[in-house]
């Protein structure tokens, strides 16, 4: 079961700290699906990097590495633009 991050919101939802949605706000926990990289057949086209709206596609020394589930929302941009489709969507079972 996915832990409940529930927390109260200013009034108008004013966000006071510049940058503290990265640390404050874990939006993996609102998904169904997720994707799911094979590394093996990844080209490093960074398509998926470029094209998540939740800049969850890790990167390290220039390749793709992995997904940042802590802020992966599920949305499943990166397996419809990746080229050699090796970014598969699965069930989100945690």
């Amino acid at each position: 079961m996915k832990k409940s991050n529930w927390r109260e919101l200013t009034l108008g939802a004013v966000v006071t700290e510049p940058g503290s949605t990265h640390d404050a706000v874990e939006t993996g926990s609102w998904r169904l699906n997720k994707p799911v990289i094979d590394l093996d057949r990844c080209i490093n086209c960074f398509f998926c990097w470029m094209f998540c709206p939740d800049a969850a596609i890790l990167v390290t020394d220039h390749k793709v590495s992995g997904v940042d589930y802590e802020h992966c929302k599920g949305c499943g941009i990166c397996s419809v633009e990746c080229p050699p489709k090796c970014i598969e969507m699965v069930l989100d079972k945690d």
